[in-house]
C-alpha cells in the first residue's frame, strides 16, 4: 500500500476467493483421412451431421476415419478433427494447368485473398483440396441488359435453367460505386454440382452470390463488404475467388477502388468455368503424424481423449510417444490426455482362431508400456447408412466415447467399463468375440476385451491401461483421476506464481486445494488425501531458488475387477452366528 503524505483513507482489495477450476476431460482429438474439408487445421465437430457437412460423407477410402469419429460422437459432442493431407494432393481450379494446394482458409487468406489477381490459377478454386472439387462448376453473369439476362441460361451437368430462376434481376452498378463516381461493378456468381458427386444430382445449384462487386472497397447499406472475393471467402462452402474473371479483358480494373472507376466487363455475357485438376493423393504415416503434431502443445489446444482409428503401428507409437506421454518440455503435452488404440484390421477381421496370437504379436511390435494408453480387442461391424453397406470399424472411437460418456453421467474417476456405463453403440456384431480363456490371456497384457453377451449387448469388459508395471496407474479410472486432479490444481496453482514463499502463501495454497480434494472424495474419487505445503518441504534452499513445493498425497479409489461370491450350505440346526466369518 502506498505511503500517504497527508491524512486520508486508502481502500484496497485482496482477493482470497480463488478456487480450483473445473476442467474439461471429455474433449476428443482425431486425425483422419477425408476427401473434403479443411486440411492441416483443427476443426471442432459436435455431431455426426456436422462431421459429414464439413468433411463429406464416407466412401470406400475414408469410411474407417469417418466412422471412428462418428462412433466417438455417438457418446459425446466435443471432438477436434484434423484432416491429414498429402503434399501431392491438389486443389481444383479454373486453370488445371497450374497446380496448387490450398489446404485451408489460413493459406488462402494469407496468400490469395488480398494478393494480386494475377495468380495463374484462373478465377476460382475449390474450397478444399482434393478430387471432389472437380465436380464444381461456376457460372458468372456480367451484363447490364435486363432483356439479355432474362434470356440467358445456365447449363450444368446437362441441366439447363434460366438465370432469372436463381437470381432476381440483371447486375448493374451498386449504390456505393455509383456514389463514388464509378460504374459496372456488379456481377452474379452461381455455383453448381456438374457431375452430381457432391449432392447426388447433376446440375444441382450449390450456392448463389448475387450482385457482388468488383470494387475492393465496396460495401452495402449495412457497411458490409460486397467485394466478390470477400463475400465468397466469408460465405461459400465450395469455392474461393482467385483471379479476375476473363483476366485478359478485366484485370485492369477488377480489385480497384470504387472512386471514378468504370469496371471492365467480361467478353461473354455468361462465363462458365469448370474446376479441374483436383487430386486426392494417398496418405503416408508421416502425413498423419504431421496432423497429430497439431495436438502436441497443451498450451495451444486442450484435449483429453486421443482417437487413432485404423492407424498403423508406426502412427500408434508416434501418438503414444509424442502426443499423450508427458514430454517434459514447454512444447509438449503435460500428461493431460490418453490415447486409444485398436489392433490392426488384419489381426482380428476374418482371422478365426488366430486373433489372440495376432494381438500378442501386435503388442510386441508396438513395444510400448504407458498408463496414458488404452487398448481394446478389435473392430465392430456397423451399418453405413450413406452407402447402404456394412463396414468394419476399429473400436477405439467407442472406447474414448465411453470415457466421455462416463464424464457426463458420473465423473472421470469412474470406470467406463461394464454393464452400467460400457455399452457399445451401433455394433451389429464384433469382428471377434473373445471367450473367457482368450480374455484371460490378453487382459494381463493390458488389452481390454469388448464382448457381446447374449441378451445383454456388447460391452467394454475391462478397464486397464497399457502400463505393464503393476500399480494403481494400470487402471483407466486412476489415470484419468490423476489427469483431472493435476490439470485442475496446476491451473489454480498458477495464481501463486510471483507471490512470496511465506506462511501466508503456503496456507493459502492448502486452503485452495483441500476443499477441492474433499469434494472429489465426497464424489467417490479418492479414499483419502493429505496436502503438505510448509517449511518441511519449502526449505530455505527451496525458497532461495525461487521455488514453491506442494506435496499432495492421494489414495485413489479402485474399480472392482473381480467378484467372488461364496455360497455356504449349513445344517438346519446350525446358528449362523456360529459359522459367520469362519470360512
Amino acid at each position: 500500500m502506498a505511503i500517504q503524505l497527508s491524512p486520508g483513507v486508502s481502500v484496497t482489495e485482496v482477493d482470497l476467493t480463488t478456487v480450483v477450476p473445473s476442467v474439461s476431460t471429455s474433449t476428443g482429438a482425431f486425425v483422419g483421412n477425408f476427401e473434403w474439408g479443411p486440411a492441416s487445421v483443427r476443426v471442432t465437430v459436435d455431431s455426426e451431421n456436422t462431421l459429414a457437412s464439413v468433411f463429406g460423407t464416407p466412401n470406400s477410402n475414408t469410411y474407417t476415419s469417418f466412422f471412428t469419429a462418428a462412433s466417438f460422437l455417438a457418446y459425446s459432442n466435443d471432438l477436434r478433427v484434423v484432416r491429414a493431407i498429402s503434399t501431392d494432393t491438389r486443389t481444383a481450379t479454373a486453370n488445371s494447368s497450374a497446380s496448387v494446394q490450398i489446404a485451408n482458409e489460413d493459406v488462402y487468406e494469407t496468400e490469395y485473398l488480398q494478393g494480386s489477381n494475377a495468380n495463374a490459377y484462373g478465377a476460382f478454386a475449390s474450397r478444399y483440396a482434393g478430387a471432389a472439387g472437380n465436380a464444381i462448376q461456376v457460372n458468372v453473369y456480367d451484363n447490364a441488359s435486363a432483356a439479355t439476362f432474362a434470356n440467358t441460361n445456365i447449363t450444368s451437368g446437362g441441366v439447363s435453367r434460366a438465370w432469372s430462376s436463381v437470381v432476381n434481376g440483371a447486375p448493374g452498378t451498386s449504390t456505393y460505386v455509383s456514389t463514388a463516381g464509378g460504374a459496372n461493378d456488379e456481377f452474379h456468381v452461381v455455383v453448381t454440382d456438374s457431375t452430381g458427386a457432391i449432392t447426388g444430382t447433376k446440375g444441382s445449384v450449390l450456392e448463389v452470390f448475387p450482385y457482388v462487386s468488383k470494387a475492393i472497397d465496396a460495401v452495402d447499406g449495412n457497411n458490409q463488404t460486397t467485394y466478390w472475393k470477400n463475400v465468397i471467402f466469408t460465405n461459400s462452402n465450395f469455392i474461393y475467388g482467385m483471379d479476375a474473371v476473363d483476366y485478359a479483358n478485366t484485370n485492369a480494373t477488377w480489385g480497384d477502388t470504387a472512386a471514378n472507376t468504370t469496371f471492365a466487363r467480361t467478353a461473354a455475357v455468361n462465363t462458365t468455368l469448370n474446376l479441374s485438376g483436383g487430386i486426392t493423393a494417398a496418405l503416408t504415416d508421416g502425413d498423419i503424424n504431421v496432423g497429430y503434431d497439431l495436438f502436441t502443445n497443451s498450451d495451444v489446444v486442450d484435449i483429453s481423449l486421443v482417437l487413432t482409428g485404423g492407424a498403423s503401428v508406426t502412427v500408434q507409437q508416434y501418438v503414444i510417444d509424442n502426443v499423450v506421454t508427458p514430454a517434459g518440455s514447454v512444447t509438449g503435452r503435460s500428461g493431460d490426455s490418453v490415447a486409444f488404440i485398436s489392433p490392426r484390421y488384419s489381426d482380428v477381421v476374418n482371422q478365426s482362431g488366430g486373433e489372440t496370437d495376432n494381438i500378442k504379436n501386435w503388442l510386441e511390435t508396438l513395444a510400448r508400456s504407458s498408463s496414458y494408453t488404452v487398448t481394446d480387442s478389435g473392430w465392430k461391424y456397423m451399418y453405413d447408412k450413406y452407402n447402404g453397406v456394412y463396414r468394419y470399424v476399429p473400436l477405439n472411437g467407442d472406447i474414448a466415447g465411453l470415457c466421455a460418456f462416463t464424464d457426463q453421467v458420473r465423473d472421470p474417476w469412474f470406470s467406463p467399463a461394464g454393464f452400467n456405463r460400457g455399452a457399445i453403440k451401433n455394433a451389429v456384431k464384433l469382428s471377434w468375440n473373445p471367450n473367457q480363456t482368450q480374455r484371460d490371456i490378453l487382459y494381463p497384457l493390458g488389452v481390454n476385451p469388448v464382448v457381446t453377451f447374449p441378451g445383454q449387448g456388447t460391452v467394454l469388459y475391462g478397464d486397464k491401461t497399457l502400463q505393464s508395471k503393476p500399480s494403481a496407474f494400470d487402471r483407466i479410472n486412476v489415470r484419468r483421476l490423476f489427469i483431472t486432479l493435476e490439470k485442475a490444481i496446476s491451473r489454480a496453482a498458477k495464481f501463486s506464481l510471483f507471490e512470496f514463499n511465506d506462511d501466508f502463501t503456503r496456507a493459502q495454497f492448502v486452503a485452495l486445494v483441500a476443499p477441492f480434494l474433499r469434494d472429489v472424495q465426497g464424489r467417490r474419487g479418492i479414499y483419502d488425501f493429505r496436502v503438505v505445503c510448509d517449511t518441511t518441504n519449502n526449505t530455505p534452499q527451496v525458497i532461495d531458488n525461487n521455488q514453491f513445493v506442494g506435496d499432495i498425497y492421494i489414495k485413489p479409489a479402485r474399480s472392482i475387477n473381480f467378484i467372488r461370491l461364496n455360497f455356504i450350505a449349513v445344517g438346519t440346526g446350525v446358528q449362523f452366528t456360529e459359522v459367520t466369518g469362519a470360512i
